[in-house]
């Protein structure tokens, strides 16, 4: 991994011991809110690696749960998550496992309501960076430090071309895109990470265009 600078190395402002176990937990909770769209009311959080042996020393459940209800890595309610989700009514359950992956700091989380759920891999990789590993099953990566587009399509010739050619007019670049699917003419997922903030008209175009089934946005 490469640092642009040495606060990277440092790491955020932020609340909690650790950049990796609590800054970087915030920022997966709240990535994984901020593509859920709303406000879980069910959580299940499946820790591995070194999250799963400290996670309660290190203040990275709370972060999480702090993330989940919206707050960022520096916010003091982070502190106070576990009382503010029972207001909220968010319930919650930290699942320690003893699986191997990849990299020693990951997270597993499924979240939902009574309209739908989601399952999300994040990853923290030191400084407070993140990345997003799998959506829905679906494989990208995904930094969570840009703004970002994620468009689920249907896999037809010219859906990227259209999506990209929107984003052009609107004067928009990208800096990184990936698409990934499941299998051929089925479901597909892009992942564009773009240098200017999305504003929503943006994404409501996007969303008219022929063959796509759902558009969210991250911000930076």
């Amino acid at each position: 991994m490469k640092f642009k600078s040495v606060f990277d190395i440092i790491g955020p402002v932020m609340i909690g011991p650790s950049s990796s176990h609590t800054a970087g937990a915030a920022r997966i909770g709240l990535v994984t809110r901020e593509l859920f769209g709303r406000q879980p009311t069910w959580a299940k959080i499946y820790l591995y690696g070194s999250f799963a042996e400290t996670y309660k020393g290190h203040g990275t459940d709370i972060a999480i749960i702090g993330g989940l209800l919206g707050f960022d890595t520096f916010d003091e309610r982070i502190k106070t998550s576990f009382e503010l989700a029972e207001e909220a009514r968010l319930t919650f359950e930290f699942i320690p496992e003893s699986g191997h992956t990849e990299h020693p700091n990951t997270a597993r989380l499924v979240i939902g309501d009574e309209s739908g759920e989601m399952e999300l891999i994040g990853v923290s990789i030191g400084g407070g960076k993140i990345e997003i590993s799998e959506l829905n099953g679906f494989p990208l990566r995904l930094s969570g430090n840009h703004s970002a587009i994620l468009v689920v399509h249907d896999d037809k010739p010219g859906s990227i071309a259209k999506v990209a050619s929107c984003l052009a007019e609107q004067n928009i670049n990208i800096g990184h895109m990936e698409v990934s699917r499941k299998e051929q003419g089925q479901m597909a997922l892009m992942v564009i990470e773009v240098d200017q903030p999305i504003e929503d008209e943006v994404l409501q175009q996007i969303a008219l265009l022929p063959h796509i089934t759902q558009v969210t946005k991250i911000s930076d």
